[in-house]
């Protein structure tokens, strides 16, 4: 496993729960938005190996009954050839797994439901289908996407889609579609895009300052009926 960071407590990013998160290296997506360019490329910022394996259980097994999980995130976790059995290892000291994921490796996603080594998926949703490509700076395969997100609903897990509103790469009309095509989903979760700090593309965070932000809270009354709950964070 490449990881690039630890969180040693968290409250939020696994609803309802305490937990700690780990940080994987590597991600086969480009989004010019990225707030975390050092866990896109394992050789940007010196992220890579800058907490060993090792070390990371040997802190997990010392916060054993003061947590209750443990939060995947990236970079993309499911890139990682041996996820499944760092899935494994979490869930064999005793705490729940939620994983962070795109969305592209709807095989992977399905070994770690089909051998119960994750009870949360987060995936985020870049975009409508039709401005994928646009939104995530990759080639993607989209049927891919798709099976994950009819996976992941129909998984009897806890879950939520998540989409990241950047000014300049989504519309209202964008989240039409993406409702329609989440449409009977349980949880959706709106973030808002906040233009500081570094990110993959600079140049894109420049060209992206004078853009008009979007109303959140029209979009969320716009979606209420596609979803069981949307959240703004």
């Amino acid at each position: 496993m490449l990881l690039g960071g630890l969180q040693k407590l968290t409250l939020i990013d696994y609803p309802g729960k305490v937990a700690m998160t780990v940080f994987t290296v590597g991600c086969n997506f480009r989004c010019p938005f990225c707030h975390n360019p050092e866990l896109v490329f394992p050789d940007f910022g010196g992220a890579t190996g800058s907490i060993s394996e090792k070390e990371f259980f040997d802190f997990l097994k010392i916060r054993q009954e003061k947590i209750d999980g443990v939060c995947i995130t990236g970079g993309e976790p499911t890139i990682q050839k041996d996820i499944l059995e760092f899935m494994k290892k979490i869930k064999e000291l005793g705490f729940l797994v939620k994983l962070d994921t795109n969305g592209s490796r709807p095989d992977v996603l399905k070994k770690a439901l089909d051998q119960n080594l994750v009870d949360f998926v987060a995936m985020d949703i870049k975009n409508c289908l039709e401005k994928y490509n646009l939104t995530n700076g990759t080639e993607t395969d989209l049927e891919r996407i798709k099976l994950s997100v009819e996976m992941i609903k129909n998984s009897r897990k806890e879950y939520e889609f998540r989409t990241t509103v950047v000014p300049g790469l989504h519309t209202k009309e964008d989240f039409d579609r993406i409702g329609e095509w989440l449409k009977g989903s349980k949880n959706y979760a709106l973030q808002e895009y906040r233009n500081e700090g570094k990110i993959l593309d600079e140049k894109f965070g420049e060209k992206i300052k004078s853009k008009p932000k979007l109303d959140l809270e029209k979009i969320k009354k716009k979606l209420n009926k596609y979803f069981n709950k949307i959240i703004i964070k």
